[in-house]
């Protein structure tokens, strides 16, 4: 079973800054002969690389609501030019909205189970995805969507 990481999209107030950012990171990389990709650099390096490896991703909190993922393709660490230790998170490049988990505040990530997770929004059925997203964050504040 996948284990994901949850983290603050500081930065981003919308899925639409946070997918340009992305875009950003992959043109960058193309330009650089890389594979299209975006990375998120943290202090912190993950203990459970391996389960987190094994079809995980990370949940982006945005504005206070889980909105969206990205797959985890791969965590190196390093040691940036201070001599401090840092956590690359190479992460896909598509950004695949979920459906809406309220969360406070936090500072680094957080272990997300499989089984606490969001479901992608696209597994909600047809017509999820088109509705104005202040509808979707009434309705899942209501709990009916």
């Amino acid at each position: 079973m996948a284990l994901h990481l949850l983290k603050l999209c500081v930065g981003a107030d919308t899925i639409e800054d946070l997918r340009d950012w992305v875009s950003e990171r992959s043109l960058v990389a193309i330009a650089a002969g890389l594979e299209p990709h975006s990375t998120h650099v943290t202090r912190m390096i993950p203990k459970r690389d391996r389960e987190l490896l094994d079809g995980g991703s990370l949940y982006w909190v945005i504005k206070g609501q889980v909105q969206a993922r990205q797959r985890l393709l791969d965590i190196q660490a390093f040691t940036d030019a201070d001599g401090i230790s840092r956590c690359r998170l190479l992460l896909g490049p598509e950004v695949i909205e979920t459906e809406f988990q309220p969360r406070r505040a936090f500072q680094g990530w957080r272990y997300l189970k499989e089984e606490d997770a969001p479901r992608d929004l696209r597994a909600l059925g047809e017509g999820a995805a088109d509705l104005p997203i202040e509808l979707r964050r009434e309705l899942a504040e209501l709990g009916l969507l």
